[in-house]
């Protein structure tokens, strides 16, 4: 072994230049964040929910010839945006990511709230393009079932996970579709209370907020293995 070829610094000379530093180390952290979500496959998941909705209502796809039953269709593409969103809460990387930084929660609360809105203006173009059948609550009923079936998966994202966090809305929207069918009239029903109905606003706005604020503090449950 020999030291021929080794250099040392001259006396007075600069040391060697230091690596290269990330000109947005944010925005990196951010981008990865997005695709360990999922996020732009989740993206195309809501615009083609859009399609669905657009021929549904363009089509009168419906469930039942006609009353309550008739609205189900939609009410089932609501849910599915939500089921999307909630399993995009989902991360492959488990406890590692919590040590990242401080950024974490608040990158999951943009997710969750930006893929809400994503979803709301999916759907609602969906709908308008689909004129004159169009949905019958209007917009406002799309947004308070949107957001309310939304909130109910990311509360289930942190019980169950969320690669299965999609029960929470669906199974909602079928126990909403027994009590529409029977009458029932409780504010806890929003799907089937009026577009102008204060109480299944509330209710479907306290949900909402309940999620987010679950999801931002703590996230989708870990797997086991994780």
């Amino acid at each position: 072994m020999t030291v021929t070829g080794l250099r040392t610094p001259a006396p007075g000379g600069s040391a060697a230049p230091a690596a290269p530093r990330l000109r947005w180390p944010g925005l990196r952290m951010t981008w990865l964040f997005l695709a360990s979500r999922r996020v732009p496959a989740t993206l195309a998941a809501l615009a083609l929910l859009g399609l669905v909705m657009r021929a549904a209502l363009y089509w009168h796809w419906t469930l039942g010839s006609r009353g309550a039953a008739a609205q189900a269709v939609p009410v089932l593409i609501e849910a599915g945006a939500a089921a999307v969103i909630a399993i995009s809460t989902y991360s492959p990387m488990g406890e590692p990511e919590r040590a990242t930084g401080r950024w974490l929660p608040w990158l999951r609360l943009a997710a969750a709230a930006g893929l809400t809105g994503v979803a709301v203006g999916a759907l609602a173009a969906g709908a308008a393009s689909a004129a004159p059948a169009g949905l019958a609550g209007g917009s406002l009923d799309l947004l308070r079932n949107v957001a309310g079936l939304a909130g109910l998966g990311l509360l289930a994202a942190a019980v169950t996970g969320g690669l299965l966090a999609w029960v929470g809305p669906l199974g909602y929207v079928m126990l909403a579709e027994i009590g529409l069918v029977a009458g029932w009239g409780s504010p806890l029903l929003w799907p089937g209370r009026p577009s102008h109905d204060l109480g299944g606003a509330l209710c479907a706005g306290l949900v909402f907020a309940a999620g987010l604020l679950v999801t931002t503090v703590r996230g989708a449950r870990d797997p086991v293995h994780e």
